[in-house]
């Protein structure tokens, strides 16, 4: 797959490879330089799959903000740990 570099440093994706990989409008993608000069992208979070969990359960007390930012911050370290990557 052949990209182009626009002149503000921009590239898109193929579509192929944003189907693939369900990358979609929002998503959060990480880049990372690897020691042969090559480049792995990373795609952190997929839609409001990552949401579940988030809102209060029936008779239980909502999450503070500071404890949804905790929640969201140790999701995307356990995400983000080696060994984590797409097989196949």
């Amino acid at each position: 797959m052949l990209s182009t570099v626009t002149d503000k440093g921009q590239i898109t994706l193929p579509k192929a490879l944003r189907d693939r990989l369900g990358i979609r409008p929002g998503s959060k993608v990480e880049f990372a330089l690897q020691s042969d000069d090559s480049v792995r992208l990373r795609v952190l979070a997929r839609g409001s799959a990552g949401l579940f969990g988030l809102l209060a359960a029936p008779g239980e007390p909502a999450r503070s903000i500071e404890d949804i930012d905790a929640g969201i911050a140790a999701e995307v370290a356990r995400r983000s740990r080696p060994g984590r990557g797409r097989t196949g």
